[in-house]
């Protein structure tokens, strides 16, 4: 009850900032801006990995939020809106350097609950070699991941990296959630099946 009053409460805000904006208003276009410039960002880094790329990739969305905010009808919330903005321009970004943190690869995937079994797991640091282990192994996955068709990787950088739930997803990819699922069981089998040689 409350997460739903909260919830609308944070539509109508939007609602009212989107429409000022369209007037010309730039404070509200800002405050827009600043309800989720850190997760843009974040979304940008988890999918290029490079700051750099990640400041450009978050210009470009705004750039097009602004553009297309005459044409946002409301038919979904602005934040999954938003989202799809950032998948699209990532996906469509030319940088090569996807480097990214530590991936964790599912060992085992309920479709019910979409819990992870961490199959992979970075060597303990009383290694003297640990570190360079470790980056290894990150290098393996990040190329593993690099190998995923652009929907597998949305799928698996949407769930594992930003934490989105699969709702969530189904609603920025404009697919069902079933599809999500099966998306994200295939990129966890693919890439199991790549790295069968690191995991435990």
């Amino acid at each position: 009850m409350d997460n739903d009053s909260a919830g609308n409460r944070t539509d109508l805000e939007e609602r009212r900032l989107i429409l000022k904006a369209r007037g010309g208003d730039m404070r509200a276009l800002e405050e827009l801006v600043y309800r989720y410039d850190e997760k843009v960002l974040s979304m940008a880094v988890s999918f290029v990995g490079d700051l750099d790329d990640a400041k450009d990739v978050y210009q470009e969305v705004f750039m097009r939020v602004f553009k297309a905010l005459p044409d946002f009808e409301f038919r979904s919330r602005f934040s999954t809106y938003l989202y799809r903005i950032v998948t699209n321009v990532c996906l469509t970004h030319r940088s090569r350097n996807r480097t990214r943190r530590f991936i964790p690869i599912e060992d085992k995937f309920d479709e019910n609950q979409a819990t992870v079994t961490y199959g992979v797991t970075p060597v303990t640091p009383e290694r003297p070699d640990a570190a360079v282990i470790n980056s290894e192994i990150a290098s393996r996955i990040r190329s593993a991941v690099g190998t995923l068709s652009p929907r597998l990787r949305t799928v698996f950088v949407l769930r594992h990296h930003e934490g989105f739930k699969l709702r969530e997803i189904a609603g920025i990819m404009e697919c069902a959630e079933g599809t999500v699922k099966k998306y994200l069981f295939d990129a966890t089998r693919r890439l199991r099946s790549q790295l069968e040689d690191i995991r435990k």
